[in-house]
Formats: C-alpha cells, structure tokens, sequence
C-alpha cells in the first residue's frame, strides 16, 4: 500500500473510532430524551386533574385569594416560572393575579435558615403570606424534603388548600397535600415534565377565566 493509501486507511479508521465515539456519547443522551418524552407522555392522563387545578385557581385568585408556590433546585424554578407566568400574563393580556414563589426572596430564606434552620424557611413565610383558602402548591422530585413537609403542615394550620407535585408516589409530600400528582421518572425528567404541567395548568386556568361570567 502507498502512503497515500496508508493515509487513507488512517483516516478513514480515525473517523471510524469518532463515529463510534459520538455514538456511544449519544447513547444516555437518547436514552435521556426517550425517558423525558416518557415523562411527559404521561402527563396525559392528568389532564382532567390539571383542569381541575385551573378551574380551582382561577376561582379562588378571582375571587381576591393567593397562590403560594415553592421547590427546591429545578423545582424552585419551576415553582419561580409558575408564579411569573400569573402575576404576568401566559397566552392573552388579562389581569395579573397573586402567586409568590416563596424561594425566590434570598434575603428571607437566609435569614430565616440562619435563625431558625432551612427546614423552616418556606414554613414561616407559608405563616407570613398565606390565608385561609388560599393555595399552597409544592414541587419536589422525591416528595420528601423537610421543608416543603414543614410548608406543607403550616398550611394545614391556616386551613390553606395544599397541592403537592412530585415524582413517584407514595411519598410523604403527597400524604400531607389535598391532592397531588405524580409524574413518573428520574429526577431529571419529573423536573422536565414539572414545566410542561406547569403551562399545563397555566392553560386550564386562563381557560377557566375566560369562561367565567
């Protein structure tokens, strides 16, 4: 074989070795986007409970009440997203409704952990803002952080409406909730499908909206 040949063959066993690399660098990301799709697939069969939900919060911000929202991580942004999306407008201009992402505000959540430890720092502004008949709606993949739980009791107190959002089910974040749903999944992909229930939700309430006189 000449050297061009050589080089050649070189090459072409080069770009061979890269395309099996690329290939076996997309394999978890494949399987990443099939469990997503999955993840969201499913979401399908809550869409009369997520109406329900829109229905709900539609009367009860209507009428002068107040969503409470928060997670942690990927669920804090969603729960962030979530509030934005009411104070702001999601498809129509409409008015803006009370929703406070109760992971947002840094100076509180410090000086709350500081003083009293981060399992109370969604609890006591639960205790700050909310109101009876108000909604109190909390995002977590494992349904089992302290603090969410801790919000979650607060709210009972104050004869809030308590809403959780979590990965698999039974967890003890759906046991200390109203109502719940469950999307199935890694973590990654819970977080995922929490944004497409999110505008999920967002649809049904603005739908709800419109139709009320």
């Amino acid at each position: 074989m000449n050297a061009i040949g050589i080089s050649g063959a070189a090459s072409s066993a080069r770009l061979a070795g890269a395309s099996r690399a690329v290939a076996t660098e997309a394999s978890p990301v494949a399987a990443h986007l099939s469990e997503a799709v999955a993840a969201v697939a499913a979401l399908a069969d809550e869409a009369e409970h997520i109406t329900r939900w829109g229905r709900e919060l539609a009367g009860r911000l209507a009428g002068g009440g107040r969503l409470l929202v928060a997670g942690n991580g990927g669920s804090a942004a969603e729960a962030q997203h979530l509030a934005a999306e009411l104070t702001g407008r999601f498809r129509e201009d409409r008015p803006p409704f009370s929703a406070i992402a109760l992971n947002t505000d840094t100076s509180a959540i410090t000086a709350i952990g500081n003083d009293y430890g981060f399992s109370e720092v969604f609890a006591r502004q639960v205790r700050a803002h909310g109101r009876r008949g108000d909604i109190l709606l909390l995002l977590s993949t494992s349904g089992a952080s302290a603090n969410l739980l801790r919000a979650a009791a607060a709210a009972a107190e104050l004869d809030m409406v308590r809403w959780s959002m979590t990965g698999s089910a039974p967890n003890p974040l759906r046991a200390a909730c109203d109502d719940g749903i469950s999307l199935c999944g890694p973590s990654a992909n819970v977080q995922e499908a929490e944004l497409v229930a999110v505008h999920a939700l967002c649809v049904a309430f603005e739908e709800a909206l419109e139709g009320s006189p």
